[in-house]
């Protein structure tokens, strides 16, 4: 079995752990708060605030999960149905549907109460412009150190098909792939390991295609198939992602059954691989390289010695 295939073995294993845990529980009980909305809903959402995570309206976020609007936020306009009651004065039938008359052959008239639903604009805000308790998550922030950190981020910048960049990203994401700007944005003052990680799910994304006309797959697919991908790098970095990813990859999941990954598994597998012997030899140039110049240097140093002597 090779290095792949046993992490992709500790990967569905790792998240099919989070599935039996009591924070998976607690996740699915705050997860069962928040409404489901409509395809067209969505489509507003995403066009008026594209980082949109979780998404609710003032009260809810108030009385469900003791959280606050932030003043000043700009609300997010989307249609909600409602529904009511109405009178309405029609001719009274008999029972064979033939019009009762009055005494003067008058169609006899009465009240009739009928339902009636209809569309209003609604805001709602997303979990970005509030503040309060925090809400039950499954990852878990990384926050350690890496070794080689430069040289690693300089491999992953040029496995990118888009420029890479730093900046401070108002949503809260900890980074974002946009097709079409073609550019990665990485939340700036995260922590090495983090933005290791982040930095080569969001490269996944862009070499898979996601976004792209052509790729079909649904968000929880892509959000699994790129970060399973940046498990798989990290691992073969050294760096142990799994507080993060296992996590990550079941919050996107549709169950424990795992059908996203377990459907991804070769397209996973391909990716990875591609990526990691992309890092190593990028690393091995970079490690070249300054081998290279640090025997320049000792050369130079050297002559200067022999020209000093003389």
């Amino acid at each position: 079995m090779s290095a792949i295939e046993e992490t992709m073995e500790k990967l569905q294993q790792g998240v099919n752990d989070v599935f039996e845990g009591e924070k998976y529980k607690e996740y699915l009980k705050c997860q069962a708060k928040f409404h489901n909305y409509s395809v067209n809903n969505c489509i507003l959402i995403g066009l008026q605030k594209p980082n949109a995570s979780r998404v609710a309206g003032y009260t809810t976020w108030r009385d469900r999960f003791h959280r606050q609007v932030v003043k000043g936020e700009k609300g997010i306009k989307i249609i909600a149905p409602t529904f009511g009651k109405r009178k309405q004065e029609v001719e009274k039938m008999d029972e064979t549907g033939q019009k009762i008359l009055d005494e003067n052959g008058n169609p006899v008239r009465e009240d009739q109460e009928s339902e009636y639903r209809g569309f209003r604009i609604t805001t709602v805000f997303d979990i970005s412009q509030t503040e309060g308790e925090p809400l039950p998550e499954l990852v878990s922030e990384l926050i350690g150190p890496v070794e080689g950190f430069d040289d690693y981020m300089d491999s992953v910048k040029e496995l990118s098909p888009v420029p890479i960049r730093f900046d401070q990203i108002e949503s809260g994401a900890k980074g974002y792939y946009s097709p079409a700007k073609q550019e990665i944005v990485i939340r700036r003052g995260m922590s090495e390991e983090q933005t290791l990680k982040t930095a080569l799910h969001e490269v996944a994304h862009c070499r898979l295609g996601h976004g792209s006309e052509d790729n079909h797959d649904d968000q929880r697919t892509r959000e699994v198939q790129a970060e399973s991908v940046a498990y798989c790098c990290c691992c073969e970095l050294g760096l142990d992602t799994s507080d993060y990813s296992f996590g990550y990859i079941a919050g996107w999941s549709s169950g424990k059954e795992q059908k996203e990954l377990k459907a991804s598994l070769d397209v996973i597998r391909e990716q990875a691989d591609q990526m990691i012997s992309g890092i190593e030899t990028k690393m091995a140039q970079i490690m070249e390289m300054r081998a290279q110049n640090e025997t320049m240097e000792e050369q130079k140093i050297q002559v200067q010695g022999i020209k000093m002597a003389m």
